[in-house]
């Protein structure tokens, strides 16, 4: 009885301490590190990790995260999918969403992109109504009627509606900010730096690997 009590100690006492040293080979912790997010948000290809980034084109911060996140992006592994979402969080940020959603749908995300970031930030052009917008983007070849059609249309207001619930959903007061899977949102401020956001986001990632 005392030998099957010995083991049995044993075995309780091993485990406990494998799951201490786990806890302290994470590099990561949730509430210190990331925030896991009460409710999972709706992510777009379901059958992939997603990272989203919630953003905005007048922020300061995202505009210095571009470069580094556009290389990271291109690191990314075939099951990850990486998601845009700009921040609707009232007046120009409405504005500049729906500037976003207006050249996706348009075909010219791709190629406008860092050309809003540009204009807002070292052209001092606010892009704050749909003249200056119309403006900015007829070298890319993009008119005004193209444009206008795309800008009020259904499919960009549906676009804006999801972002909005999107925001909510992840629960985010501020940009630049990563959320991983639907489920953990990382802010820039908990890890100190554009770089680390990006090693928590690998880190999770690979969390999220391991439960497929």
């Amino acid at each position: 009885m005392r030998a099957m009590f010995t083991v049995g100690l044993i075995w309780l006492l091993g485990g406990l301490a494998a799951g201490v040293n786990a806890q302290e080979a994470a590099p990561y912790r949730a509430g210190t590190h990331y925030v896991e997010l009460p409710s999972p948000a709706p992510t777009e290809e379901p059958d992939k990790i997603e990272v989203a980034e919630l953003f905005w084109y007048g922020c300061g911060h995202c505009f210095s995260f571009e470069p580094i996140i556009t290389e990271w992006k291109k690191t990314l592994p075939e099951d990850v999918h990486f998601r845009p979402v700009p921040a609707l969080f009232g007046g120009a940020w409405n504005t500049h969403g729906q500037l976003f959603y207006t050249l996706q749908s348009l075909g010219k995300l791709d190629e406008t992109h860092e050309a809003v970031f540009q204009a807002i930030h070292n052209q001092k052009n606010r892009l704050a109504d749909e003249e200056a917008m119309i403006d900015l983007l007829e070298p890319y070849g993009i008119t005004e009627e193209e444009f206008q059609s795309a800008w009020s249309s259904f499919g960009v207001r549906n676009k804006m509606e999801q972002a909005n619930r999107l925001a909510r959903a992840y629960r985010a007061t501020g940009v630049p900010t990563l959320i991983v899977n639907g489920k953990y949102r990382i802010e820039g401020g908990m890890v100190g730096g554009f770089e680390e956001m990006l090693k928590v986001a690998e880190y999770l990632v690979e969390q999220e690997r391991q439960k497929l």
